[in-house]
């Protein structure tokens, strides 16, 4: 295996909760109004410290979308996915960008998400797009 070279980002930064690797920031945060199996996610338009998986057809609840899971570089978590597809034109803006679940990573003062109760459960992926 190669040396591992990791971004360091100034401002605000959400980094993996597991290993501290940042991710992404704050300024760069299209929308906080997302909702993943876990609790609440937000929409990025770049992240950094991650390596794509395999592209798939998921159904979420804004439609069909193919998407790819994305894995924090410093410790191999899955740390949300990027929306590489939206089948629905309505959709496309989201085409490029990544999602970061707030349970999994911890906001800029360090700060960590517990996530949703079994009775909030949501199913899919994003449920609300308000810009």
């Amino acid at each position: 295996m190669g040396r591992l070279f990791l971004m360091h980002l100034e401002g605000n930064a959400y980094s993996c909760k597991f290993c501290r690797t940042h991710l992404g920031l704050a300024a760069d945060i299209i929308s906080k109004n997302f909702h993943s199996k876990h609790g609440k996610a937000y929409l990025f338009n770049r992240v950094v410290n991650v390596t794509s998986g395999i592209n798939e057809d998921r159904m979420m609840m804004t439609g069909l979308h193919t998407v790819s899971d994305i894995f924090c570089v410093g410790c191999g978590s899955i740390v949300g996915w990027k929306y590489e597809a939206a089948h629905d034109k309505s959709q496309r803006y989201k085409e490029g960008k990544f999602i970061l679940e707030r349970f999994k990573v911890s906001g800029p003062d360090g700060s960590h998400y517990w996530g949703v109760t079994h009775d909030a459960h949501h199913g899919g992926g994003s449920d609300t797009d308000d810009l």
